[in-house]
């Protein structure tokens, strides 16, 4: 069909951006020091860094904060939710394992690739659920949020270990 084949023009750039993003994220998953993990360095630590990205990725891909809230990721792993912090205007004090990290990076993962097997580019154009933008701007957002902490928190692996994260373009 031309409209969905014009349709993954678009979309499928957007969605492999965002992956890409994240995939640099996962770089700094696998590269943290495991005794830098929680610790902090006139910021945040590593971890709730990572949950952090994550959970606003999970949250504006979401039509609402309830049904954000009732996905069964977050009704199976409560105890790693642990009362949205994240969504009170307050410095987060919750740090979290690198199994929980990898674990919900996974779903999230899952859910990006899910979300854009969804969307077709009239949805695009709509406005968003969670910004005063259309979604293709706030798809857009997303990515730059996940790109701007991965870059935090990969220049902080290069500072500690000397290792340079790899470039990935898709």
């Amino acid at each position: 069909m031309e409209n969905d084949e014009t349709s993954r023009r678009i979309i499928e750039p957007l969605q492999n951006q965002m992956l890409a993003a994240l995939s640099v994220l996962n770089q700094c998953i696998n590269n943290c020091p495991h005794d830098e993990w929680n610790k902090s360095h006139n910021d945040s630590p590593f971890s709730q860094v990572l949950w952090h990205v994550l959970f606003y990725a999970d949250l504006y891909l979401s039509t609402s904060i309830s049904e954000f809230k009732s996905q069964v990721f977050h009704r199976e792993h409560e105890n790693i939710f642990r009362g949205y912090e994240e969504l009170e205007w307050r410095k987060p004090e919750k740090t979290y394992t690198r199994d929980e990290i990898i674990l919900y990076y996974d779903f999230c993962r899952n859910k990006i690739k899910e979300y854009f097997t969804r969307i077709h580019e009239n949805d695009l154009y709509k406005k968003s659920n969670h910004k005063n933008m259309t979604m293709i701007e706030a798809l857009i957002e997303i990515t730059r949020h996940i790109q701007h902490h991965a870059a935090q928190l990969g220049l902080r692996v290069q500072q500690i270990t000397g290792k340079e994260l790899e470039w990935i373009n898709k």
